[in-house]
This record gives structure tokens, C-alpha cells and sequence, in this order.
């Protein structure tokens, strides 16, 4: 029990000291009217500031809610019809540069693997045998791509191919992937 009553004794003692004091020493705490003043002027500062960045905050969203309303009603005209049109009045247009490039065509009847030792055996006369039937369509490839089917024919004693299908651009665009 003389704990608690050294205790409350030494708080008393403290409590008169500062009470005498003032507040002149350099590690006194404010008076209570300069506590107020000084929390009051803190308070102003921080509504101030959010104040501020609640006004930034609402420009921003206004910005983006422009930015969304704008967006949302771009209207396109469907033009499909008029791309389709010729162009009576615009000067054709010039192709001739592409009309030089050089182009590989190979028209295939079928294919077969051989093994090396079949390879070396083939001599003249040898048959060998394809993977397609008689009467299927040959294909056509164009730098190796296929872009056609067709049939083969005799022309002034040189073969031909009579193209019977030609290859969608979805179908040629599949094959790229």
C-alpha cells in the first residue's frame, strides 16, 4: 500500500511543479489555449488538403466520364457498298509494280516417301507409286502455299492444269497459321 501512496505523492508533487512553472522552461507542454489554437490550425490544414484532393479526384472522374461519353458514341458509316463501287472518277490504280515479282508454280499429282535404299534402286522404267488416285485433282502451289485444284490436260503436246477450285482467302489466310 505505500506504493500507491508514494505514487499519487510524486504525481501531486509533479502536477504543483508544472503548475508553477508556466510553461517558461523549454520542455514545458503548451498552455491549453495554445494546444487549441494549434490543433484548430492543424485541422484547417488537413480539411484544406482534402479538400483539394477531393476536388482532384472529382476533375479526374469528370475527365474519364468525358473521355467515356465521347468514346461510346463514335458512329461508324458502313462503307462496304461504296469500296465496292469503281471508281469512275480516280485514276486506276498503278499495279505494275508487283507485276515483276517472280512467282515459283508447281502443280503436284501426289507424293510418296521412299527410303534411301528404294531411291538408289529406281532406275528407267520403275514405276512409283502416289498417294492419290487416279482421276483426283492435282494440286496447285504458288511459293509453296496451295492455291488451286484442278485437272491435267494436254496442250500442243505440253501438259497443263484446267483449274476446277480455287482456294478461299479464309482457307489460304488458315494455312499461314
Amino acid at each position: 500500500m505505500s506504493s500507491d501512496a508514494d505514487q499519487e505523492a510524486l504525481a501531486a508533487a509533479w502536477a504543483a511543479e508544472l503548475d508553477s512553472d508556466d510553461g517558461e522552461e523549454a520542455g514545458a507542454a503548451p498552455a491549453p489555449q495554445e494546444a487549441a489554437a494549434s490543433d484548430d490550425e492543424l485541422a484547417a490544414k488537413w480539411a484544406e488538403a482534402l479538400a483539394v484532393d477531393e476536388k482532384e479526384q472529382m476533375h479526374a472522374n469528370h475527365e474519364k466520364a468525358t473521355l467515356r461519353a465521347q468514346a461510346s458514341e463514335a458512329v461508324f458509316k458502313d462503307m462496304t457498298d461504296v469500296a465496292r463501287q469503281p471508281r469512275h472518277d480516280q485514276p486506276k490504280r498503278e499495279l505494275d509494280f508487283i507485276l515483276d515479282i517472280p512467282l515459283d508454280v508447281s502443280a503436284e499429282l501426289g507424293r510418296t516417301r521412299l527410303l534411301i535404299n528404294e531411291l538408289l534402286q529406281l532406275g528407267q522404267g520403275s514405276v512409283v507409286e502416289l498417294n492419290k488416285l487416279a482421276g483426283e485433282p492435282l494440286e496447285v502451289f504458288v511459293n509453296g502455299k496451295l492455291v488451286a485444284r484442278g485437272e491435267a490436260v494436254v496442250i500442243n503436246e505440253k501438259f497443263g492444269v484446267r483449274l476446277t477450285d480455287i482456294i478461299s482467302p479464309m482457307e489460304r489466310v488458315k494455312q499461314l497459321g
